[in-house]
C-alpha cells in the first residue's frame, strides 16, 4: 500500500473516528474525510480531505488515488439512499477497487427496523457496480442501550419478549480494522456484527440496574402505544417509525442470532454487555 489507500469516511463520527486511530495504530496508510475536516483526530502524516455524500464532485476529488474506502453509513434522513449512491458512484468514478460498508443486521428490502431498507438498497448500489466489496452488518449498540432509558428509569417499547445481540461500537471498530489492513481475504463477504449473546430488553435493564446501582425496568407497550407516546416529539413520520421499529425488531426475532464473525476476523471475541459496561465505569474514573 502507498499513502492514502485507505480512506475512512465518518473520521469525525465515533465509529470512523475509532477506525481511523485503529488502522493508524497498525502503521496502515490512510486519508480521513469529513464534511469538517477542522473536527478530524490529528494523526501524525495523515491527510484529511473535505468531502460530503451529497456531492459527487468533492468525493471524487477526495477519494482520488484511494484504493479501498471504509464507507460508514451517512446520517438518518429521507435521502439517505441517495446520497450513499452519489458517493459510491464517486468512488467508481476516483478508480476506487474496495468498498468497505457498514450495512446492519438483517438488512433486507422489508426490514422489520425501517432503517435496515436502506442499508439492503445501498449494498445493492454497492454490488452493482462491481467492485470488490466487504459488508460489516452491525446489531444496534450496547452503546445506545442507556439511551432508551426514560427520565422515569422505564425503556418502553414494543419488543415483547424478543432478543437482540446488541455489540459494542469499539468491536465493530476493531473489526473493520482487521478488514481494511488485509481486505483482499475479505472480498466479498458479509459479516454480521453482533455481541456475543442475544439479550431482552429485561436482561438490558438488570445489567443497566446493576452497573448504575439504580432501579431499571424494561415496561413493555403496545404498537400503537409507542406511536402515540413518540408523538409528542414533533418527529417526521419517517424518524418515529424507526424509534419504534428499533423495539420490534426486538420482537421479531430478526436479530437474535449471535455471530461468530468479530472473532473470526480479529482472533479475538466480542466483548459481553456487562463487560462493555464495566469498561465505561473503568473509563469514567
Amino acid at each position: 500500500m502507498t499513502r492514502g489507500d485507505i480512506a475512512i469516511t465518518g473520521a469525525t463520527g465515533k465509529l470512523g473516528g475509532l477506525v481511523a486511530r485503529m488502522v493508524h495504530a497498525k502503521g496502515a496508510p490512510e486519508r480521513l474525510l469529513a464534511r469538517t475536516p477542522s473536527r478530524a483526530p490529528m494523526l501524525d502524516s495523515t491527510p484529511v480531505r473535505h468531502f460530503d455524500y451529497a456531492d459527487r464532485t468533492a468525493s471524487r476529488t477526495a477519494l482520488d488515488g484511494a484504493r479501498i474506502v471504509f464507507m460508514v453509513s451517512g446520517p438518518e434522513a429521507p435521502d439517505r439512499v441517495d446520497h450513499h449512491k452519489t458517493f459510491i458512484d464517486a468512488a467508481m468514478d476516483a478508480g476506487v477497487q474496495h468498498i468497505v460498508y457498514t450495512s446492519f443486521v438483517a438488512a433486507a428490502p422489508d426490514a422489520v427496523f425501517t432503517l435496515a431498507r436502506d442499508h439492503f438498497e445501498t449494498e445493492e448500489h454497492i454490488k452493482a457496480t462491481g467492485v470488490r466489496w466487504t459488508f460489516l452488518r452491525d446489531s444496534f449498540y450496547m452503546d445506545f442501550m442507556s439511551a432508551l432509558v426514560g427520565d422515569d428509569g422505564a425503556i418502553r417499547g414494543p419488543a415483547d419478549n424478543g432478543s437482540c445481540a446488541v455489540v459494542a461500537r469499539y468491536d465493530v471498530a476493531r473489526a473493520a480494522a482487521a478488514v481494511l489492513v488485509s481486505p483482499d481475504r475479505h472480498a466479498g463477504h458479509a459479516y454480521d456484527m453482533t455481541g456475543p449473546a442475544a439479550l431482552t430488553l429485561e436482561d438490558i435493564a438488570r445489567e443497566l440496574s446493576d452497573a448504575t446501582g439504580g432501579r431499571i425496568v424494561y415496561s413493555p407497550e403496545t404498537t400503537a402505544e409507542a406511536y402515540a407516546s413518540r408523538a409528542r416529539f414533533g418527529a417526521p413520520d419517517w424518524q418515529v417509525a424507526a424509534w419504534v421499529s428499533t423495539y420490534l425488531a426486538f420482537a421479531s426475532g430478526d436479530m437474535a442470532q449471535a455471530s461468530g464473525d468479530i472473532e473470526k476476523i480479529t482472533g479475538s471475541p466480542p466483548m459481553s454487555f456487562r463487560e462493555f459496561l464495566s469498561r465505561q465505569t473503568l473509563e469514567r474514573h
